[in-house]
């Protein structure tokens, strides 16, 4: 009995034993976390210690071999094993139930090697091995050629060691943002960062990869992008972190370490950058940069520039030593934010020099460093519902490079109403000329300063020469038909100006100069003209025949006559004019208002006649390609003609006449521009000297100035259209992942589109000079995309003057499958340089992987 006994006893051991290893099919439904399991048997009930899991170990698969003594399980094909959000599939795996221990293996061929690689999937994310040994009591694992996909990327490590569920290393692990490595339509990656030693963190809201040293490789090249270590944020979130300096060297300022900075986000509507440059020669640069942005509301940036540049050795004559600063701030008001208010503000203000001595080149190459002028501006605009007023607010700066000086005004106010009619009839139709009068009225107010120079910006002196003025303008108007093919127009305009700085000049004798003083004192000055005109369209028509290639020509003219008076704001009785005795001792007037914010009144008596003829000629041909049958091309677009004369002029009553032209050819593609001023009066020359003397010597006309322009745009829809590849070619695929159509005999075939803009300039200017002076020039603007993935650009500007070439950029760039190439090159002039720039498409690396490469005799990196 006793022996039956042990026996029936022994036999549910064994029977608790195997099922303990094999029980995740049977116990599904046990409660987790339970400290014992309780079998039944139809003898007895034995309770017996369970293993400190926290789930059932579920595995499954084709075939399953178990080793009850060594208490080992082997699953080969199709094998699952899952255990909490721990899922495990591969063609092999193997289990030791003593130590807890989960061995899987990819599937592999007859030389061992992987063709079908292991998954494990946690928490949804998906992990790809070679071989996989996962510890479900500790949780710890380690992997051999891991894969996983983070943020836009995928990691790729040669092995890899899980310590917690946050906390994985890496050995020589890569990194890639490559699309079709991503989604395994290659092998190969275009490119990625490897880094021996790599540890990732992950978050429930973000995640990063920390690393050691870390080299960037191209098409499995490497490349001299090495970082001592590198921080990559997984995140959706912006996230505070050090901006990757670029380094190398340029002889005028030495080695250099270029763009080392920190990114910081305040908020969920600020960013704040800040850069440091520091070159071995002394010279130096700290660029800080504000970033803001408020969705449906506004959105700008502040940018700042400050530093110093040193070239040459100190103590030898190449030695310069320059301080540059340049202040930037944009701001952008969205429409929908305030139909009644609305502000920006475009403003850039920096050193004189700046341009000649900052190594930044991206001026270069934008070509703001070619800048003769630079103008900033803030501005508001006021509405109101309920009154007929538009207030409009201005502060303006602007800087002339080549004089240095500057003009400032700050403030400027204006206050204009809506245009609104004196005689408004009750029913609506206005009739006659009484109910067209229409009233047009403002009121500004202003500070300004022209001439100022850089050291005396802001200070006693700029405040000084600072007008304050205020300007109120009124200007009446009214039309009525004439005759019925006649519009006869009327109209007054006042000006009433109040200033607080007037001038005063005098000749000085033992100085031998003309001396100008600036008085301080409240003054003004009211003006007033009237116009009336009378215009009118005329249309003629010369028919061909319709046999004929020309069917007709159409002239239409409109031409108007005006009338000017305006008084002699000369007269002593005014006093907006004075005289002095210059060094001959002639006699000359000056206006106090001279220079001043608002102008100055007209001197001398104007009682002028002046006429317009505007000129529009078309022609009608028979075409081929029109549905009509007939097509109009322009002759003349704009043939315009306007002179004057003077009834109360002492002498010269003709105004010079004006000529200028506007036409296209080519179906519009070439325009054509033209203005000519001519003199009608004779001009002689003395014998030896350049400049003539203008006689009133009527109808010996002479042309005072000359221009022509020239634009031409061309592209490859110019000479015929577009072709359509996928309707003539049916065959697509693919060339090293680059896609094309082909043809029967297999030749790819692509669409090369490209740009070539032509413009030539002319212009001569004669005055009352002999010879005169003529200006031409030929500018070229260009792009072709050599394949669909490789593309040229490039401009040039001749000036056959000089004969010589002004500025010229050559540029290309290739667009690889996750990251682009660019090559800008200014070969010659005082900008030469170069600039070789490699980025990555992806948004999480676009801004921290680079690679630039620049040069006025250098070279440099950034990562």
């Amino acid at each position: 009995m006793i022996k039956n006994g042990l026996k029936n006893t022994l036999q549910i051991l064994i029977i608790l034993i195997f099922n303990n290893f094999l029980a995740q099919n049977k116990l599904e439904n046990a409660p987790k976390n339970s400290d014992k399991v309780t079998a039944v048997s139809k003898t007895d009930t034995v309770k017996i210690e369970k293993e400190q899991i926290d789930d059932i170990v579920r595995s499954k698969a084709d075939n399953i071999r178990n080793e009850v003594p060594k208490k080992m399980s082997y699953l080969n094909k199709n094998a699952e094993v899952s255990y909490q959000d721990m899922k495990i599939n591969a063609d092999y795996i193997q289990i030791d139930w003593d130590k807890g221990l989960i061995f899987a293996r990819g599937k592999v061929d007859s030389i061992g090697k992987i063709t079908e690689p292991a998954v494990a999937t946690q928490g949804g994310k998906k992990y790809e091995y070679s071989e996989f040994s996962y510890n479900y009591k500790t949780k710890q694992a380690i992997a051999y050629n891991a894969r996983t996909e983070e943020s836009e990327g995928v990691i790729v490590a040669e092995k890899t060691k899980k310590v917690n569920d946050s906390v994985f290393y890496l050995k020589r692990g890569k990194y890639t943002t490559d699309e079709y490595f991503l989604k395994k339509k290659d092998t190969i990656a275009d490119y990625y960062l490897l880094a021996p030693d790599i540890k990732l963190v992950k978050g429930k809201e973000n995640s990063k990869l920390i690393t050691g040293p870390i080299q960037m490789y191209i098409e499995q090249v490497p490349t001299p992008l090495i970082l001592p270590f590198a921080i990559l944020p997984f995140s959706e979130k912006r996230m505070a972190g050090i901006l990757i300096p670029s380094f190398g060297e340029r002889q005028d300022v030495g080695f250099f370490l270029n763009s080392l900075g920190y990114y910081l986000p305040i908020g969920e509507h600020f960013d704040v950058k800040t850069y440091f440059d520091y070159y071995t020669k002394g010279s130096w640069n700290f660029r800080p940069e504000v970033t803001y942005r408020k969705n449906y509301k506004y959105n700008g940036s502040f940018r700042g520039e400050i530093g110093t540049t040193i070239r040459g050795i100190k103590g030898l004559e190449n030695y310069t030593k320059s301080s540059v600063y340049n202040i930037a701030w944009t701001h952008t008001q969205d429409s929908k934010a305030n139909p009644f208010f609305n502000f920006s503000a475009s403003v850039n203000i920096t050193s004189n020099k700046f341009y000649n001595n900052t190594v930044n080149n991206s001026h270069i190459f934008n070509q703001s460093a070619l800048n003769a002028q630079q103008n900033s501006t803030v501005s508001f605009t006021k509405r109101f519902l309920n009154l007929p007023i538009t207030i409009t607010g201005t502060g303006s700066y602007s800087q002339n490079f080549t004089t240095g000086l500057t003009d400032i005004r700050l403030p400027q106010l204006n206050v204009s109403t809506n245009q609104f009619y004196l005689f408004k009839p009750k029913t609506g139709i206005r009739t006659g000329m009484l109910e067209n009068i229409t009233v047009n009225t403002g009121l500004q107010f202003s500070n300004y300063v022209s001439g100022v120079k850089n050291d005396d910006l802001f200070t006693k002196t700029m405040w000084d020469n600072m007008q304050t003025g205020a300007k109120n303008n009124i200007a009446l108007a009214t039309n009525t038909t004439v005759a019925k093919f006649f519009t006869f127009s009327l109209g007054a305009n006042i000006d009433n100006v109040a200033t607080t700085k007037t001038i005063s000049k005098n000749y000085n004798p033992v100085t031998n100069t003309l001396e100008r003083n600036l008085n301080k004192n409240l003054t003004g000055y009211s003006t007033f003209s009237t116009s009336a005109s009378l215009q009118t369209v005329l249309y003629g028509m010369l028919k061909f025949g319709e046999k004929s290639k020309i069917q007709a020509i159409r002239h239409m003219v409109t031409p108007s006559i005006g009338f000017t008076y305006s008084p002699d704001f000369g007269d002593p009785k005014f006093g907006y004019f004075k005289s002095y005795y210059d060094e001959r001792g002639v006699l000359t007037t000056y206006s106090i208002f001279e220079g001043g914010m608002f102008g100055s009144p007209n001197q001398g008596l104007t009682q002028s006649i002046g006429f317009n003829i505007n000129n529009n000629l078309e022609m009608k041909v028979r075409s081929k390609t029109d549905s009509t049958g007939t097509k109009k091309v322009k002759i003349f677009e704009s043939l315009n003609i306007s002179g004057g004369y003077n009834f109360a002029a002492d002498k010269y009553k003709w105004s010079l006449i004006s000529i200028s032209t506007q036409t296209s050819f080519f179906q519009n593609k070439l325009s054509v521009n033209s203005n000519v001023l001519i003199d009608p009066y004779q001009i002689v020359f003395i014998p030896g000297q350049e400049n003539g003397i203008r006689t009133e010597n009527f109808g010996h006309f002479n042309i005072q100035s000359f221009s022509m322009n020239f634009s031409f745009p061309l592209n490859n829809e110019t000479f015929g259209k577009k072709e359509d590849l996928a309707t003539k070619y049916k065959t697509k695929g693919e060339i090293r992942n680059e896609v094309y159509y082909f043809d029967q005999d297999n030749y790819s075939r692509f669409n090369q589109p490209w740009t070539l803009n032509l413009n030539a300039n002319y212009g001569y200017s004669k005055t009352n000079t002999r010879f005169g002076k003529s200006v031409a020039s030929l500018g070229l603007d260009g792009s072709v995309k050599l394949t669909p993935y490789w593309s040229l650009s490039g401009n040039t500007h001749y000036d056959f003057v000089s004969k010589s070439l002004a500025y010229t950029r050559l540029g290309f760039s290739r667009d690889q499958r996750s990251f682009s190439f660019t090559f800008n090159w200014v070969p010659f002039g005082q900008y030469k340089v170069y600039d070789f720039f490699i980025s990555i498409k992806a948004n999480i690396l676009k801004d921290a992987v680079k690679y630039k490469e620049r040069s006025f005799q250098q070279s440099g990196s950034t990562f």
